[in-house]
């Protein structure tokens, strides 16, 4: 067993577990998914802290109790077509590809989104392809999704991205203010979205995400 190993067992035993995740897929996933394939290299041996993890200005990996709780509340079932927007270097989208039938990934950082892609299929995730363009934007062509996730935080989402949402599906984000962070589930139901809080969390707001200040001299 690698040292990486033991410490993937180790997160998902004091990260995961002790946070209320108990459906098998998830904890699974977190096993066998190699977190610290996902990361810079430089960082790889800081993968399995219990944090978020910085990847690229503004951007992070989210703490693995953050990720596995945020699925936990969206109950993916195997035949569903997820959304993961700012998928990083991919370890989200790993994780959710184990669980779903499909995802798609989506990343504006060019560097980030050719690793994710280069990550993926080296670590054979064929279930899940990599898009570049606008977080914000989706990726309408590939939709409508079951379920969308956010690996970031949020002040506002755009209409444009809800409507990517099938009737009856699920949206996770972190609508952070200020400081303070808390994870939603988006409905969307008969059209419209009901959001229920999930629990609290904190990441750094994803680009396109931010409210617009009103401009002042």
């Amino acid at each position: 067993m690698s040292d990486f190993s033991t410490r993937r067992v180790m997160m998902v035993d004091t990260q995961v577990r002790p946070s209320d995740v108990t459906k098998f897929p998830i904890i699974e996933a977190m096993l066998a998914v190699p977190r610290e394939v996902y990361v810079p290299a430089a960082k790889r041996e800081a993968a399995y802290i219990g944090e978020n993890l910085d990847l690229a200005p503004g951007r992070v990996m989210l703490e693995a109790r953050t990720l596995a709780k945020m699925l936990d509340a969206l109950d993916i079932q195997p035949s569903e077509t997820v959304l993961d927007l700012g998928c990083g270097y991919g370890y989200s989208t790993a994780v959710i590809a184990s669980i779903a039938h499909a995802v798609v990934a989506v990343e504006e950082d060019a560097t980030l989104a050719g690793e994710a892609q280069r990550i993926l299929a080296a670590e054979g995730v064929d279930s899940a392809v990599v898009a570049m363009g606008p977080l914000a934007a989706g990726q309408a062509i590939a939709g409508p999704f079951d379920v969308i996730t956010l690996q970031g935080g949020v002040e506002v989402v755009p209409e444009a991205l809800l409507a990517q949402l099938k009737e009856g599906g699920r949206i996770g984000a972190i609508f952070m203010d200020g400081a303070l962070g808390t994870a939603m589930v988006g409905y969307r139901i008969d059209g419209k979205m009901t959001w229920r809080f999930a629990f609290n969390a904190t990441a750094p707001v994803l680009p396109g995400f931010a409210k617009l200040r009103a401009f002042a001299l």
